[in-house]
């Protein structure tokens, strides 16, 4: 592996770790902590702008950095027919699924912040911050996967 390409998937999975990170602990810690009532709506609009923040820059990243290192390790033949090819292809429709799923969330809490509401935000952005802590889940285990096969 050249010094390029090991900065590169360096770079990949950090912020992979950080985008996962961020959705797990604002899905375990956050939202409760909204529903419960036991936090102001400023706080928490301060933590969904850094969630958004972290969430868009690592889909950003990762989509850089994940092109760069598919490009460099596979072909069109062995992204469509080998197995972890099709893993890669698993990543990458993760991977815009998780983005989808953390804007939708977000978009929810800040709205309902901004109107200094507290539950209700909570309320309607769990079911998309669960999922998107299911399928962090699954980009994680797809690269472990996917890690174990070389």
């Amino acid at each position: 592996m050249s010094v390029v390409s090991a900065a590169v998937f360096g770079v990949h999975l950090i912020f992979a770790a950080l985008w996962s990170g961020t959705v797990l602990f604002t899905t375990y810690a956050v939202l409760p902590t909204a529903l419960n009532g036991d936090a102001s709506p400023g706080p928490l609009a301060a933590i969904t702008r850094k969630l958004k923040l972290v969430s868009r820059a690592s889909a950003l990243l990762l989509l850089l950095t994940g092109g760069h290192l598919a490009a460099t390790y596979y072909t069109a033949e062995t992204l469509t027919g080998s197995g972890p090819g099709h893993l890669v292809l698993t990543m990458l429709v993760l991977w815009f699924v998780l983005a989808g799923l953390v804007e939708v969330a977000a978009s929810k809490l800040s709205e309902g912040f901004a109107q200094q509401k507290l539950r209700e935000p909570a309320r309607e952005a769990r079911p998309f911050m669960l999922g998107a802590s299911a399928v962090a889940v699954l980009l994680l285990l797809d690269a472990g996967a996917l890690l174990g096969l070389y």
